[in-house]
């Protein structure tokens, strides 16, 4: 209770309004379907209007295009709140300007290796205002080398945050054999307490991410000893318990979204620079922090599973969990270790893609459910070994494929060739064959 006591409290902190929304000029864009959201903005060259530049917005399977009038003023409506890629054609700009990469709105990303097209997502309210100004130089494209090792970079980073979530569920399905629906909301819950500690409190990020590991502990210790161990002694079946992680799924996530509402915040450093560091390789100080982070952890939880007596227990279970029981191995104990240790992963897993996203949502966590469940089948399920390998894949396949395919469908090609690996290896990559019947 008193756990859930602090939990309200955080999520309370939340709820407090932000600062209210400029107001949108009228533009162009007539054309289209007027809906609640929209972004606009003014293009300007040396403080002169500039008219007749194509706006295009892109993002959720919408499209739409737009001109700026006399005044270079444009709109352009979206039908929900979400992350857009916006996108200024060069070719109807004046000769020799580009979009000036040091005066682009603050939270927006630059994308597609140019300052012309570029990630934008809402604010607390339904518009977004995007004044954007030209400067000279040269329209420079990336080429499709460098493109490539940029995403690889941005996969690896990726699959190993997805690995620490990853490896969690693979520990919990290990031990139990529960397929956890609100893994997810492990997630979301330790990003939102990075914000509560980490935005609201000011507390420094080297402290708060200690905390969310703690507060994170304290949830699995609380969700096994109130939910799953008494429903584990009751003998409920697999499938029940499934449905109860999903409805446990559903009640977090909208819980978090009752105070936190639907905005999005931004963790303290999310919009450090990227440093060059070799040839097309640029990584910001988050990025190569949060690298850095999940390697040493993922290197202690191998440890603890290979040298540690409770993570040789926890590998018993999982081989065989009556015959561990048999050895005199206290399964109940280890299954309650597993549930912290999962907990605390999928928290830390939060606050860095909170930082890899940008931005912390109060549906973030679902976002990458199923690449956990992807990367934990591709592996070979119970394994964490497993997990990590299939997590890196995964992670990788999503950020390299979007050099073909659109961004909302780079998490595609990922479960596609889940889909091929396990028509070839049903187990997995290090999953063990059984006999079924």
């Amino acid at each position: 209770m008193a756990l859930l006591g602090v939990f309200i409290a955080a999520l309370a902190v939340l709820g407090a309004p932000l600062s209210a929304s400029a107001s949108a000029p009228d533009t162009p864009g007539a054309d289209q379907e007027q809906t609640d959201f929209y972004f606009a903005g003014v293009i300007k060259y040396d403080d002169e209007p500039v008219p007749d530049v194509t706006i295009s917005v892109e993002g959720n399977g919408f499209e739409a295009e737009t001109v700026t009038n006399e005044t270079g003023a444009w709109r352009l409506y979206v039908p929900e709140k979400d992350t857009y890629t916006i996108t200024v054609d060069e070719e109807t700009l004046p000769d020799g300007v580009i979009v000036d990469a040091a005066q682009l709105p603050e939270g927006t990303q630059p994308s597609q290796g140019t300052t012309a097209s570029f990630e934008v997502e809402f604010g607390l309210t339904g518009s977004k205002i995007l004044n954007l100004f030209l400067g000279e130089g040269e329209r420079v494209t990336t080429s499709f080398f460098d493109q490539l090792v940029e995403r690889l970079i941005n996969g690896l980073n990726f699959g190993l945050l997805l690995a620490l979530a990853a490896i969690g569920v693979s520990l919990i399905f290990g031990t139990t054999g529960l397929t956890n629906f609100a893994h997810a909301e492990m997630v979301t819950f330790g990003a939102v307490m990075a914000v509560v500690f980490g935005s609201f409190y000011a507390v420094p990020m080297w402290v708060t991410i200690p905390i969310v590991l703690l507060l994170g502990a304290a949830l699995g210790w609380g969700l096994d000893a109130g939910l799953w161990r008494p429903l584990r002694h009751r003998g409920i079946g697999m499938v029940p318990l499934m449905i109860v992680s999903i409805g446990l799924s559903l009640l977090i996530r909208y819980v978090i979204q009752f105070f936190m509402g639907g905005s999005t915040r931004q963790l303290p450093g999310a919009d450090a620079p990227k440093i060059q560091l070799l040839g097309p390789i640029k990584l910001s100080v988050v990025d190569m922090m949060s690298m850095g982070i999940s390697i040493v952890v993922i290197v202690a939880v191998a440890f603890w599973l290979l040298r540690t007596r409770v993570g040789k227990a926890t590998r018993a279970i999982s081989d065989n969990p009556g015959l561990a029981a048999a050895s005199g191995i206290n399964v109940d104990r280890v299954i309650r270790t597993v549930w912290i240790l999962s907990a605390s992963l999928a928290g830390l897993a939060g606050v860095l893609w909170g930082y890899f996203r940008p931005g912390v949502k109060w549906d973030m966590g679902v976002h990458i459910l199923l690449l956990m469940f992807a990367a934990v089948t591709l592996g070979g399920l119970g394994t964490a070994f497993g997990a990590l390998i299939g997590a890196l894949i995964v992670g990788i396949l999503v950020e390299v494929s979007t050099l073909w395919l659109p961004s909302d469908l780079k998490y595609v090609g990922a479960l596609a060739v889940l889909i091929l690996i396990l028509l070839v290896r049903p187990q997995g990559i290090l999953g063990r064959r059984e006999r079924i019947g």
